[in-house]
């Protein structure tokens, strides 16, 4: 019988920093944690569904293809960062399963066989599983950025985690570029510590209602000018169902608070 995995919410980090030595020395916090991750599981996952904040689309939507190709979303890197590989399989029959658990729970759900491997997901798996074997399904957010809909579809996908796959959102706890360049440190510090609060609320029905609202939140807007890498987080806390939440980790890079959590 299979182990019910957790669920995560990882802050992946600032474009390819694992191929960067000045980049990886910043994030060398987040480096150990990550390669230490797949130990705490109660098994190897059968399949990862990364849930990226880096792929929008008008509804949710599946990747499908069965070798995945790369997406070299960012700028301004070295050039060897445009020639990355992470060769993990996808799995056609895992993105089926994610397509049918959202249509039935009365959620669209659209499929691309041809998108691949962006950012949010290649750069914590690489060093979570470099050797790629695992294979990997990506699945979009939507748009609307509306954070019912996210937590819902979190809700729908439930089932994945006695299947053997482990469900990652990933985005940031903070995302707001110019509180990069400088300043945005009391802001991440106010906006984590809600966070956690939140995601860590021993009344899941409160938590919920609390990550719903968290435009409310200190610092809220300041964190996230635009929500898209905080959305992924609602359908790791969707997934968790009655599972408790807790900050897994806490990075700080350029005085800015990156956290992470674990929900079960």
């Amino acid at each position: 019988m299979t182990s019910r995995l957790p669920t995560f919410f990882i802050s992946h980090g600032g474009g390819p920093w694992p191929w960067i030595d000045e980049m990886r020395a910043m994030f060398a916090g987040s480096a150990r944690w990550l390669a230490g991750l797949p130990q705490t599981l109660p098994s190897t996952p059968k399949a990862i569904l990364s849930v990226t904040g880096h792929w929008e689309a008008a509804e949710f939507t599946v990747g499908t293809s069965a070798q995945p190709p790369m997406v070299y979303d960012y700028s301004g890197f070295p050039e060897h960062t445009y020639h990355i590989r992470y060769p993990a399989p996808g799995s056609p029959a895992v993105a089926e399963r994610v397509r049918l658990l959202l249509t039935e729970a009365g959620i669209r759900c659209d499929t691309d066989a041809t998108r691949g491997f962006d950012h949010g997901t290649f750069v914590p798996l690489y060093v979570m599983y470099p050797q790629a074997t695992i294979p990997v399904v990506q699945l979009s957010i939507k748009h609307s950025l509306d954070p019912r809909d996210h937590l819902h579809a979190g809700t729908a996908l439930q089932p994945l985690r006695d299947e053997g796959v482990l469900i990652v959102g990933s985005g940031l706890s903070y995302h707001n570029m110019r509180g990069f360049r400088g300043g945005g440190g009391p802001a991440s510090q106010a906006f984590e510590q809600w966070l956690t609060s939140a995601v860590s609320e021993p009344n899941v029905a409160t938590r919920n209602s609390r990550l719903l609202a968290w435009e409310q939140a200190p610092a809220a807007r300041s964190s996230h000018p635009r929500e898209d890498h905080l959305i992924p987080l609602m359908v790791a806390a969707g997934a968790a169902g009655d599972d408790l939440g807790r900050r897994d980790f806490l990075d700080n890079v350029m005085d800015v608070a990156m956290a992470s959590y674990r929900f079960g």
